[in-house]
């Protein structure tokens, strides 16, 4: 009995080690997943391809489908690592970020930078090769504007950082056209316009919930060098401009009943959460008692509902 006990002891820090190790290879894994920001990626995803079935006029064909998703993820993921990567001074300074990988030197920053330009290589060569060499150009053109127009210098020096800067953001509807048809049209002009006034809205009601953060990292969002009023109005201004964009994509796609019926709905609904927040301002609420949060996570169900109802659309043409 006791020979086996000291076997077992002779083992056990072995198998511990090779336990601990297993842990540290999987963390380090969930550590370059993170630095991509997943949760981004899955909103750009949600308007690529809708808009290829807008591009389709039905179901687009699969492979180019399948391919265009895979690659376009590797580039959004390449375009978020490289701004975590640029960012990681400001990420270390907000409480919001700081638990991400770089500032908890989980990845080395020589490691995130290799890995993000890795991600932005594979997805353009891939589009290239597999889709075709627009939506190859289009992707090449949102990283490098996310990266060094958005990141390195709009970010850091203007209140007006995601208004110019959301243009990264608008790409992927472009992509997905691109794939489909090889060339650019109106349509995805028009969705792209709403990707585009819903940004700063969708952006700045999370700024308004961590203002401090961001003024601690000076980082100038507009809800921290405006007063909430005007953040709010802007708010409003954008959400009407999203709105009144999301119906122009009937008259121009020449869509069925169906797709403005619900644009006008969830459009409506955004509205009323805008002009909610807007009657609790007058009513002498600030900061966090507005709820800016509530409006945020609903134009993320927003957006998705919406080019939903653009897929199922092309279906019913």
């Amino acid at each position: 009995m006791t020979v086996l006990t000291n076997k077992q002891a002779m083992i056990a820090p072995g198998a511990a080690a090779d336990r601990a190790g297993r842990r540290s290879v999987a963390q380090v894994l969930r550590a370059y997943v993170a630095l991509t920001k997943p949760r981004i990626i899955e909103l750009l995803l949600i308007t690529t391809l809708p808009t290829m079935f807008l591009a389709a006029r039905g179901l687009p064909d699969l492979w180019t489908s399948c391919a265009t998703m895979v690659f376009g993820t590797l580039s959004a993921g390449s375009a978020n690592v490289l701004n975590c990567y640029v960012d990681r001074d400001i990420d270390s300074a907000m409480r919001r970020t700081r638990r991400r990988p770089l500032p908890k030197h989980e990845v080395s920053d020589r490691a995130a930078l290799i890995y993000g330009v890795v991600l932005g290589i594979v997805s353009v060569a891939g589009l290239a090769v597999t889709v075709n060499a627009l939506a190859a150009a289009l992707t090449l053109s949102a990283i490098l504007f996310y990266v060094f127009v958005y990141s390195m210098y709009l970010k850091r020096r203007t209140p007006q950082n995601i208004v110019w800067g959301g243009i990264a953001g608008c790409m992927p509807v472009l992509i997905g056209w691109a794939g489909i048809t090889g060339s650019l049209s109106w349509e995805p002009l028009v969705l792209f316009g709403v990707v585009f006034f819903w940004t700063p809205p969708h952006t700045w009601t999370l700024a308004m919930r961590y203002r401090e953060d961001y003024a601690t990292a000076s980082v100038p969002m507009l809800p921290v060098v405006a007063s909430e009023r005007r953040v709010v109005l802007e708010i409003a201004a954008y959400t009407w401009a999203t709105v009144l964009c999301s119906l122009l994509l009937w008259p121009v796609a020449g869509t069925t009943a169906f797709y403005p019926v619900v644009a006008a709905v969830l459009g409506a609904v955004c509205l009323a959460e805008v002009y909610r927040m807007y009657a609790k301002l007058k009513a002498g609420k600030t900061g966090i008692e507005l709820r800016p949060m509530r409006f945020f996570h609903w134009s993320n169900v927003y957006l998705a509902l919406l080019f939903l109802a653009v897929a199922i659309d092309s279906l019913l043409v």
